[in-house]
């Protein structure tokens, strides 16, 4: 029940996008079409859920002040937490790569159409405060991490998805000139995060 509680409120409550305007550049290129944003979205679900707990793993049994005591007890006093980010980035970055290597072979039309905004995922801030929500958070194990990463994924998929839906239906909408592409882009995000914000009163 506890996993369930952690996804339900990464997707709604903790929104990236809508609760912490994280990964908004990519979320604002790439969501012009339905097809891109799916492709983007499943990306940055598979990142957040691999990145997230192997960031996990990494902070308690390497980084964290005794983490190293399971290595020697001579090492039980190492505090390498000062390495958090980089490391965090380096495991972000190694996934990303891997991810565009099956995108590539496997989707290259996709490919394509994602363009430099796939690789991109490495520095999409969303990845990256995952894994820092993760250690400020302090989950109690490795599979706590990953149901935060996973519904974080799948909250940032679900946004990019709809403002993608969004866009495509008022494309043949008569948007005022000055506002029509990112201007109005811009203020629907306003909304939906308006919107999300009505289930924060939600107690899990």
């Amino acid at each position: 029940m506890e996993y369930i509680n952690i996804i339900v409120k990464a997707i709604f409550i903790e929104n990236m996008i809508f609760a912490y305007f994280l990964g908004m550049c990519s979320y604002l290129a790439v969501s012009k079409t339905v097809k891109t944003g799916v492709g983007l979205g499943a990306a940055v679900i598979f990142v957040l859920g691999i990145t997230v707990p192997v960031n996990y793993l990494m902070e308690n049994y390497m980084l964290k002040e005794g983490a190293l005591a399971w290595l020697s007890p001579s090492l039980a006093t190492m505090d390498l937490s000062f390495l958090s980010f980089i490391m965090f980035i380096a495991i972000i970055a190694a996934m990303v790569q891997l991810v565009e290597m099956a995108v590539e072979k496997f989707a290259p039309a996709l490919y394509s159409s994602l363009g430099i905004f796939l690789p991109l995922i490495a520095v999409n801030c969303s990845i990256l405060g995952g894994a820092l929500f993760m250690q400020e958070r302090q989950y109690a194990n490795i599979g706590e991490a990953t149901a935060f990463g996973v519904g974080s994924g799948i909250g940032w998929f679900m946004a990019i998805v709809a403002i993608a839906a969004i866009r495509e239906k008022i494309r043949y909408s008569s948007v005022p000139g000055p506002l029509r592409g990112l201007g109005i882009t811009f203020i629907l995000t306003g909304l939906m995060g308006i919107a999300f914000m009505s289930f924060m009163g939600i107690k899990l």
